[in-house]
Formats: C-alpha cells, sequence, structure tokens
C-alpha cells in the first residue's frame, strides 16, 4: 500500500505528542512493506533526520505562511525571494519559537489554511500538489490532524486516494482562538468533513467529543489508540536508588510543570522522603520562558536547585533512559489531552503514572492499571496521589508490571498498524 502521511512539523524544539505519534507510525507502515512517504508542512520534522522514511521538502514554510498571512502586500514579491524564507537556517530560526506560539492572535491564518484555495496561501497548497503530483499516487493520504482539513477538496480533486484523518487535541488550538475565528473555524472543519473517507480519534473519550461536534456518524469514525516502541521502551534492570519524581510534557503552563514543583517541595519537608529527586524535561532549556524561569527560580528559592534535574531528553533514545531513571511520572495538566503519550511511554518503562481526572487520562490508566487518577487539583492533591507510590516500593512496582503487560498488549506499534491497515483497507474496499 501506498500511504503519504502529511504532518506539521513541529522543528524538534520540544516534547510534540503528535509528532512522535505519526513518526512511530510511518516508521512501523514503512518497516512492514508499506511504501511510505512524510510530506511536511510549516517546519522541518527533525524527529525522522535519520532518513527511515523517505521525506518530501516542507511545503507552507511557516514564515512564508505568516506573511503572506499578515502583510497584504507580500504575495506580490516574486516567487524565487518568498522561497528564500524556506531556507533551512531561517526555518530553524522559527522552529525555536514553536513551543511557544499561542493561538490567540492567529484566529485568521488558521482560517485562511483551512479554505484551501480560497485563503491567503493558495500558492503554497498548489505548489505542494503540483510536487506530490511527480510522485507514485497513493492509495491513502493519512493526514495528521483537521487543522490541516484545508488541503482535503485540492487533494480529493488531484488523487484517487482515500483521504483519513486522525483526531487528537485539536480542541484545544480551535476554542483557544477569539471570536469570530472559533465559530468559522469549527464550521470551515464541519463542511471539510464530507471530504474525508475515515477519521481516527485516538481514544473513546475524544471520540466522544468530537463526534458531535463536527457532527460525523458512527461510520465515518474508528477509534484507534496510540502506539509505541515496547523494544525501545522497556524496563531498566533495577530501580532507581533513590526515589525519583519525573515529568514529561512541554514546558509550558497547560501542562502543569509548576504544581508538580510544589508538589515536590512539600514531598521533600516529609523526613521518609528528605532524598526525593525530581527529573524534568519537554523542551529546549535554552528558551528560558517567563513560566521556566519562575519555576526554577521557586525551586530555588526552596533550597532545592541540587534535587533537580532539567535536562533536554525529550527526543529518543534519551527519552526512553530518562524514563527508566524514574520511579513515578506526573503531568498535573490544567486542560484535557485526547490521549497523553508519554503515559504509556512511561508505563512501557515500567515506570506508574499519576495524573489528574482530565481528558483520556482516566481511560489510559484504568485500561492499563498502569497509575493512579486524582481529583483534588491542587498541589495538595497531587502530595497525597504521589506519596505512597514514592514511598512503598512494591506498590509502584505492581503498578509498573500492570502497565508494561497492559502497554505490550494493547498499545504497541505492531498492534497499530495491523488495526490502521484494517481501517485503510474497508475504505478502499
Amino acid at each position: 500500500m501506498r500511504i503519504f502521511h502529511i504532518v506539521p512539523g513541529s522543528g524538534g524544539g520540544f516534547y510534540c505528542q503528535n509528532c512522535v505519534r505519526d513518526v512511530g507510525l510511518a516508521r512501523a507502515q514503512h518497516g512492514a512493506g508499506h511504501e511510505v512517504l512524510f510530506v511536511p508542512m510549516y517546519l522541518p520534522f527533525m524527529e525522522m533526520a535519520d532518513g527511515a522514511v523517505p521525506q518530501a521538502p516542507v511545503f507552507y514554510g511557516a514564515v512564508n505562511v505568516y506573511l503572506e498571512q499578515k502583510t497584504p502586500l507580500y504575495p506580490r514579491l516574486p516567487p524565487a525571494w518568498r522561497r528564500r524564507l524556506d531556507a533551512p537556517g531561517i526555518l530553524r530560526w522559527a522552529a525555536g519559537k514553536a513551543g511557544t506560539t499561542q493561538a490567540g492572535g492567529l484566529g485568521d491564518m488558521t482560517y485562511s489554511v483551512l479554505a484551501g484555495r480560497d485563503g491567503r496561501q493558495r500558492g503554497e497548497l498548489d505548489q505542494m500538489i503540483a510536487w506530490m503530483q511527480t510522485q507514485p499516487p497513493p492509495d491513502i493520504i493519512h493526514i495528521s490532524n483537521a487543522l490541516l482539513l484545508g488541503l482535503a477538496p485540492a487533494l480529493r480533486e488531484a488523487f484517487p486516494a482515500r483521504i483519513v484523518c486522525t483526531l487528537q487535541d485539536e480542541d484545544t488550538w480551535l476554542d483557544a482562538l477569539p471570536a469570530p475565528w472559533r465559530e468559522r473555524c469549527w464550521d470551515q472543519i464541519k463542511e471539510l468533513a464530507r471530504h474525508v473517507a475515515g477519521f481516527i480519534p485516538v481514544s473513546a473519550t475524544y471520540a466522544a467529543l468530537m463526534q458531535p461536534r463536527l457532527a460525523l456518524p458512527d461510520a465515518q469514525c474508528r477509534m484507534i489508540p496510540l502506539g509505541i516502541d515496547t523494544d525501545a521502551f522497556a524496563p531498566p534492570p533495577a530501580p532507581p536508588s533513590v526515589p525519583t519524581l519525573g515529568f514529561l510534557s512541554e514546558l509550558t503552563p497547560p501542562y502543569g510543570l509548576d504544581v508538580l514543583a510544589e508538589a515536590f517541595i512539600a514531598l521533600r519537608r516529609r523526613p521518609e522522603l528528605a532524598h526525593l529527586r525530581l527529573r524534568v524535561t519537554g523542551g529546549r532549556l535554552d528558551a528560558r520562558t517567563g513560566f521556566l524561569r519562575r519555576v526554577q527560580a521557586r525551586i530555588e528559592a526552596a533550597g532545592l536547585g541540587a534535587a533537580v534535574d532539567f535536562v533536554e531528553a525529550y527526543r529518543e533514545p534519551l527519552r526512553s533512559e530518562f524514563l527508566r531513571s524514574l520511579s513515578v511520572l506526573s503531568v498535573p495538566a490544567r486542560r484535557p489531552e485526547a490521549f497523553g503519550l508519554f503515559q504509556i511511554e512511561a508505563m512501557a518503562c515500567g515506570v506508574p503514572v499519576v495524573q489528574p481526572r482530565l481528558g483520556a487520562y482516566p481511560e489510559i490508566v484504568q485500561a492499563t492499571g498502569g497509575g493512579v487518577i486524582y481529583d483534588d487539583r491542587s498541589p495538595e492533591g497531587l502530595v497525597k496521589a504521589l506519596h505512597p507510590l514514592l514511598t512503598e516500593p512494591e506498590l509502584a512496582a505492581r503498578y509498573g508490571r500492570a502497565g508494561r503487560a497492559a502497554v505490550v498488549a494493547s498499545y504497541s506499534l505492531p498492534r497499530l498498524v495491523v488495526d490502521m491497515d484494517r481501517f485503510y483497507c474497508e475504505l478502499l474496499a
């Protein structure tokens, strides 16, 4: 089967769960014998730098797309001059800003991209389609998320392939847009959905949220959970010598690193956890955002700077090594997530998770038995949830063994490829 994956590149500057998902699926499909082509948009897909899967050039270069939207006379500039802004060095610079990009000021651009050939980026779309037509035609065009569905009408016109679209956390971006762009973008995606043969929500929780919001019939949707490489993410020979609490996610306020820091400070005050350590990863540390500086200053003010490691270990193979160094992982997020990939990555390494009752966290924890869900989302509530796992090694080990077994059985990449192949074949038939 020939598959084109159209994906928004993150530039590799932070832990992008959707990027990890897309890379894992494409590599596994490639390894299973499919002809897979990655077609990145906006920024380079640095996670694929080892060349495991063929890649197209970057289309819809982030700097060009922004200037086309915000500068009225920009489209009149010579195409050759504009293409210079897609140079690797400029896109690497833009990638450094990607981890802190917010939806608030980008409503008009989000809608314009969703408008396809009726938007300001019509030239980018035509260039992308023209390049794709130089390749052997695909059977399946897999779009990474619904925010890219402005491509769908032109893709349907250009190729006989079936179009599928993964659904994961689009609502977070769309609901953060200001009026009237928020409503216009939701309506546009609902209209574009008729060009898509099948949607793939990554959890039952997210399917229950998005199907009614996009008015999608059951026959058009197939819930397929994410999968990971359970050989790469495997338990260590022995647990860490001292209890170690970990954080793996974007280093931004919605993921609650500040809440975890407060819980860590409170736990360290207890005699039985006087040697507790905290390890944090999820993005480039040289970005030094105001939020990260405040968290680090709070830890230093508590006299615990030497007990906390901030490391750039969010890309493989460092990420699996980071997880194996932990006793417990917790990401006390403030907003729901459609899945929480870090949960199954930690569980595969035998590390239990402690998560708030938000989004799909309870669904994944209940399905695996690999962690604890808590209701009181204050630092005190998190302390109560973490304390037993940090002070009772055998309890943590039981959760870790259960999580590892469930992830191997139900959340592996081979299982994901089988489920995806089955859905693809049903759509092609």
